[in-house]
């Protein structure tokens, strides 16, 4: 036996799968990823960010967003159409209105967390993320 054979652990197979099972496991943590990825594709609009914010306060029909955010009929319903598709938003029809609200409370928690980071008071003006390291 040499030097280099007892610096090796008793049996590298157990140590192997050891390793392997040891969560989160690449493939989850790609997974994970992608779905990030996609919610913050997601987020990663103007209109649709701010439409979020509205409806972190509570559900709200398009022509209560389009009065509040000054913006033509059909940009919000489009833009409500992707955060629809994307799972972001949910809807409840009451006759011809449709009620618009966040789908899940982790998305309120991030979009509290950007306002937190964003959205300060007069006076307390957030910097661009490229002076952060300032």
């Amino acid at each position: 036996m040499t030097s280099e054979d007892a610096t090796l652990p008793v049996d590298v197979g157990d140590t192997l799968q050891e390793a392997a099972d040891c969560p989160p496991k690449l493939d989850d943590m790609m997974r994970n990823a992608r779905l990030a990825t996609d919610f913050l594709k997601a987020l990663s609009h103007e209109t649709r960010l701010l439409l979020l914010c509205l409806l972190s306060e509570g559900e709200r029909s398009v022509t209560d967003l389009e009065n509040t955010l000054s913006l033509r009929q059909p940009t919000i319903s489009q833009q409500l159409a992707r955060l629809r598709l994307d799972g972001l938003v949910s809807t409840r029809r009451d006759g011809k209105t449709v009620y618009y609200r966040i789908a899940d409370e982790d998305i309120k928690r991030v979009i509290a967390l950007l306002y937190e980071i964003f959205c300060k008071g007069p006076g307390q003006e957030r910097k661009s993320p490229r002076d952060w390291r300032e």
